[in-house]
């Protein structure tokens, strides 16, 4: 197989990964809303029991660039999607809260192979890298969105344990396709990116810790929206909605994010980097803000602003490690990445629970502005100590 043919099929089967990836962990807090109304138990309750997999989903990710290293990364992509097929099938047998627990872990555990994984993969077969990222991106955003719609849809016209089953065998069918057209990891041969030389830093440990806290509180509001929303919709949409209409308008929000994916690839190819994330990282908190403030449309438009922020934000993040991280280090930067953000977002899912007993969901998007504030502040200070580089300032992101 050509090297230029190998890289296209890496790419298509990595943004099918990340589509995936995503939407297998949003069933569960759409599918929850069905599963409390059938099984009589509380939201509060019920959403509780994903911690477990949002958790592994950050802590497991620290592993993955180590074991790259000794089982190579198309082995570990074919893992992802047998695990995360037999986790939903899992989940569909479910009966008792012990059982949801457990399934979800394992959930978690096999979708943290994802992203340090299938990141690594997508930069060294990128033909350009912002546009490719920004793809990538989409792929996952929409794999976000539909997983609200189609589960709603699933739950209310077949039960919500069929809404676990068909996404299963999809893994499970993507899995064996990959497998068998993609035979082995390859080095991109050609690909323009892997010969852009890395951005000069003369205070790493400075940039390292603006963007490590800006990926935690990145993290949190990542998880405190995507979980949430739903529910959020739900409650606060200003009219008793059903569930397909609840699952609809959250994938509604979830292709805005999409579409700023794509405008932050194409920005990615031609701006600097730290301009790119002070610019972008402010519409956090005015959305958040602005959705824990009203209802109604008000609300819808908050978090559509703010969606659309979160989403962007991780193609800046991961052009930002493919540009400042050396080729050799790179899974381990997804891994440390990765496991930065998502496993202190785990904390997320109690959070909701704590704060949504409290005082509802205002209180919770409160909350997530406050994360949101920190990120952009923490931009802002990047921006800043990334301006004594060498040549930062004149440098393309790509």
């Amino acid at each position: 197989m050509s090297p230029d043919l190998l890289s296209r099929r890496t790419i298509t089967f990595v943004n099918i990964a990340h589509a995936l990836d995503h939407f297998v962990l949003l069933i569960y807090p759409t599918a929850v809303i069905a599963i409390a109304a059938e099984q009589q138990l509380s939201y509060a309750s019920l959403i509780g029991l994903s911690t477990g997999a949002f958790v592994a989903f950050g802590l497991f990710s620290l592993p993955m660039g180590w074991l790259a290293d000794r089982l190579g990364r198309r082995n570990l992509l074919g893992i992802f999607f047998g695990g995360c097929g037999t986790a939903c099938l899992g989940l569909s047998t479910a009966n008792s809260p012990t059982a949801f627990g457990i399934w979800l872990f394992v959930l978690g555990v096999f979708s943290a192979i994802y992203h340090p994984i299938g990141s690594t993969m997508l930069v060294t077969h990128a033909r350009q890298l912002g546009r490719d990222l920004g793809v990538n991106g989409v792929w996952g955003n929409l794999g976000a969105a539909f997983a609200s719609g189609i589960t709603a849809l699933l739950s209310t016209s077949f039960g919500w344990r069929v809404a676990f089953i068909l996404p299963g065998v999809v893994c499970l069918a993507a899995g064996a396709a990959f497998i068998r057209l993609v035979p082995g990891d390859g080095d991109g041969h050609g690909r323009s990116s892997s010969a852009k030389p890395i951005i000069p830093v003369t205070r790493p440990m400075t940039l390292f810790l603006l963007f490590a806290l800006a990926i935690v509180a990145g993290g949190m509001t990542f998880n405190i929206t995507t979980i949430a929303l739903p529910k959020i919709i739900d409650e606060r949409a200003g009219a008793s909605l059903p569930l397909v209409l609840t699952g609809s308008l959250a994938t509604l929000v979830f292709v805005f994010g999409a579409l700023t994916q794509l405008l932050m690839g194409r920005l990615v190819d031609r701006l600097t980097l730290p301009r790119i994330f002070a610019g972008l990282s402010i519409l956090q908190p005015l959305g958040l803000g602005l959705a824990s403030l009203t209802t109604g449309l008000p609300m819808l438009g908050g978090l559509v602003l703010a969606m659309a922020a979160i989403y962007g934000q991780v193609v800046v993040n991961d052009a930002m490690v493919a540009r400042y991280v050396p080729v050799q280090f790179r899974a381990r930067a997804f891994s440390v990445r990765y496991f930065l953000g998502f496993t202190t977002s785990g904390l997320a899912v109690p959070l909701i629970a704590l704060l949504y007993g409290m005082n509802g969901f205002g209180l919770v998007l409160s909350a997530a502005t406050m994360f949101g504030t920190i990120i952009f502040l923490c931009s802002i200070g990047f921006l800043l100590a990334a301006q004594t580089a060498p040549h930062s300032s004149g440098l393309p992101a790509e």
